[in-house]
Parts: structure tokens; sequence; C-alpha cells
């Protein structure tokens, strides 16, 4: 996830999804990814439809199913100067 623009700022996030597991089993993965939005969101000063996700985030939030998503992911969030935000899953 390479951009022309410059980077403003780097940061590696563990974001929390305990919150998820109030909502109905078959919803759970859906809300945990707009969670991960949210958080990135906030916590980068950008609007939610500015952030990006990286398809290794989608990939790790729905390996388990719907029903199980993981309590907590890592990931590395980049925000550039245009305001976008990139996110992308970190080793763990």
């Amino acid at each position: 996830m390479v951009k022309d623009t410059k980077v403003e700022e780097e940061r590696v996030y563990t974001i929390p999804l305990r919150a998820v597991k109030h909502t109905p089993r078959w919803r759970r993965s859906k809300k945990a990814m707009s969670e991960i939005r949210e958080y990135l969101a906030h916590h980068l000063s950008a609007e939610q439809d500015k952030v990006k996700l990286d398809p290794s985030i989608n990939k790790k939030v729905w390996e388990r199913g719907s029903s199980n998503p993981p309590n907590k992911i890592t990931v590395r969030a980049m925000k550039f100067d245009d305001g976008v935000v990139e996110a992308e899953l970190t080793i763990e």
C-alpha cells in the first residue's frame, strides 16, 4: 500500500474488539470491521470514508466465520497528508 503523497504519521494500534460480543452472533465480524474503521478514524482524526483497510485485515477478522471474530487486532496505520488513512495487519 504505497501512495505518491507524503506520510504524515504512522502508528501501530492494538484495537480491542470486545464490544463486538454484544451484537448478534451472525453480525459480529461485520460489526468488527466497522469498529476497526471507526477506531482508526477517531484516533487519526480522519473521516470514516477516508479510512482504507488492507484485505489482510478483512481476512483475519473473517477467518473464523461471521460469529467469532478475534478479541483484538494489531494494525499499522498510516495517515497521508491528503487526509487518507491506510491500515494493514501487522505480523502477529
